[in-house]
């Protein structure tokens, strides 16, 4: 058999499944846009979720770079590729996480990979929350570390991984979980992590509005994302100076990748200034009526409705679509078998009438959808 046999065969079996998958293409700028077919549409499937993709501010800073470096930055930060808005970037996420220094990765998969490379290595020990993102598990996997994972949400758990051992230990993981919209008990987990000495990584690519809990005394290891709410491109890890110096030297996905392009950071750079303006307040307040349009004291943008069987979600996704409404169905093995879903997203850019729009085509299309969460 050759390799073309071999993935034809692949591909079928996965088709067979009924779970084969193609990219979206949207022609849009903001939440309205236009799909292949030509057929206008309202997404509420996007991460933009302060808008600042499209924001005058953001796209002026992006242009402004490109004219003044290019398009990319040419080489990995440790050769030649760093320029002075990296170096500005960094200081300024360092003090919007509040911590001594920040490293720049090109996306927030390679952060996840870095850390968890560096920090839990061979001969150490990683538990990680059952429901953290695939990044995190992958790193897991390339650490070489004994790796446990524990229960949702399950702090005991978590304790009793950590009783009685001798390696060190790192806790990951994230604030905001992608698929259901909930939020980590971070202040529980960083006690136990003082407690027991653990180092604990927090993955914040889909925090809005603010910290979810304290971490007191905790060792802390921040992972964030400059692709969702600040609308560009590249990841970024928040700690101490030690730390993040350690990244620099021992993260093989900073090391040996081309730093991300000038554009990318002058844009994310711009978004991390108006995230601490009041127009960010501004911001997340109308995200957060948004978010009350569809489910009233949801922790997060991300509000899932689960319906259960794959092809009961994917036709609700079409129903959907068919009034204009773009909700993406989401499936094994992204989600366990039993839970598919329609996974909405909320924006600032969105609407009062366009939430009201998404609110009456889901009383249409998904009876009961209100009581349809995980």
């Amino acid at each position: 058999m050759t390799w073309r046999d071999w993935a034809s065969a692949e591909g079928a079996a996965i088709l067979g499944q009924g779970r084969w998958r193609r990219p979206t293409t949207l022609d849009a700028l903001g939440p309205e846009g236009t799909v292949p077919d030509g057929a206008k549409v309202v997404s509420f499937a996007s991460n933009d979720y302060l808008g600042l993709a499209g924001h005058p501010g953001v796209i002026a800073a992006g242009h402004d770079a490109l004219d003044r470096w290019g398009s990319g930055s040419t080489s990995a930060r440790l050769i030649v590729g760093s320029r002075p808005v990296h170096d500005e970037l960094e200081l300024a996420l360092a003090a919007w996480k509040d911590e001594e220094r920040a490293v720049l990765f090109s996306t927030g998969f390679q952060a996840n990979l870095g850390v968890l490379t560096t920090f839990a290595a061979r001969g150490g020990r990683v538990i990680s929350e059952e429901l953290n993102h695939a990044s995190i598990v992958d790193g897991c996997r390339l650490s070489r570390a004994d790796v446990a994972v524990y229960r949702h949400g399950d702090v005991d758990h978590v304790a009793s991984l950590l009783a009685g051992g001798d390696q060190p230990a790192v806790v990951v993981t994230d604030t905001v979980f992608s698929m259901d919209g909930d939020v980590a008990p971070v202040t529980e987990l960083a006690e136990v992590c003082a407690r027991h000495g653990a180092l604990l990584v927090l993955d914040e690519a889909h925090q809005v509005f603010g910290p979810v809990g304290d971490t007191g005394d905790a060792e802390v290891v921040r992972v964030g994302t400059l692709s969702k709410a600040l609308g560009s491109l590249g990841g970024f890890v928040a700690t101490s100076g030690p730390l993040a110096d350690l990244l620099v030297n021992r993260a093989r996905s900073f090391i040996f990748t081309t730093a991300s392009s000038p554009a990318d950071a002058a844009a994310a750079l711009a978004a991390v200034r108006i995230v601490q303006s009041p127009e960010g307040d501004e911001l997340r307040a109308r995200l957060r009526a948004n978010i009350d349009c569809l489910r009233p004291g949801h922790p997060s943008p991300i509000v899932p409705v689960v319906v259960g069987g794959e092809q009961a979600a994917l036709a609700a996704a079409a129903a959907l679509r068919a009034r204009g409404v773009l909700v993406p169905a989401i499936r094994p093995p992204t989600v366990p078998v039993g839970t598919s879903r329609l996974r909405v997203t909320l924006s600032a850019a969105h609407t009062l009438d366009q939430v009201d729009a998404l609110v009456e085509a889901l009383d249409e299309c998904v009876p009961g959808w209100r009581d349809h969460g995980r």
